[in-house]
């Protein structure tokens, strides 16, 4: 490839990831670009507060080293995810061996709003957390990744190691459970 070539932002993942194999290092950031706010958001919606773009750095670390390992029978994202989700369990329970106090977070401190829209917008998101908080780990998942990050059954059941017509139960009373909770706090 000649050096003032630079892979295409719309090139398949396969195809950046053979370029960056190469040694073109644009193709990685672009790899990097397309999927580091997907896996932001499900670091997010996981209950990870701190380090959230450290941890997504970290994913793209450990896939990388890896990379030689991706056998491409799921697309790179859905690999990605598998990778992140180790992660943040790998961090809980290194958390929980460490932690003996219980924290406060200023950030879990009540504050003041302006306008009550802001507070009904607020007062929503709270219930939904609430609400998928109460899933099961597997439910919140599934829900988590088809909801949030618009995964198909296939994908989630390759980020899960589970089965697509089990994440299509999980997800299926997963959502029961929502509607029913948010029907019942109304």
């Amino acid at each position: 490839m000649p050096s003032d070539a630079h892979p295409s932002d719309d090139a398949p993942d396969i195809e950046l990831i053979q370029r960056w194999r190469a040694g073109d290092e644009r193709a990685a950031r672009v790899l990097v670009e397309r999927h580091a706010g997907a896996l932001g958001r499900f670091a997010a919606s996981q209950g990870v507060r701190d380090d959230v773009d450290e941890l997504v750095q970290d994913t793209f670390v450990r896939a990388f080293g890896a990379i030689e390992t991706f056998r491409a029978d799921s697309s790179f994202r859905t690999w990605l995810f598998t990778i992140e989700r180790r992660l943040i369990l790998d961090r809980r329970r290194a958390s929980k061996r460490r932690k003996d106090d219980a924290e406060v977070d200023e950030r879990d401190a009540a504050t003041a709003f302006d306008a009550l829209d802001g507070l009904v917008a607020d007062e929503m998101a709270s219930r939904i957390r609430s609400a998928v908080g109460r899933l099961s780990p597997m439910q919140r998942d599934v829900f988590t990744l088809r909801v949030t990050e618009g995964l198909s059954y296939k994908e989630i059941a390759d980020v899960l190691g589970s089965t697509e017509g089990a994440a299509r139960v999980h997800y299926h009373n997963a959502l029961q459970v929502v509607r029913g909770l948010l029907r019942d706090d109304a």
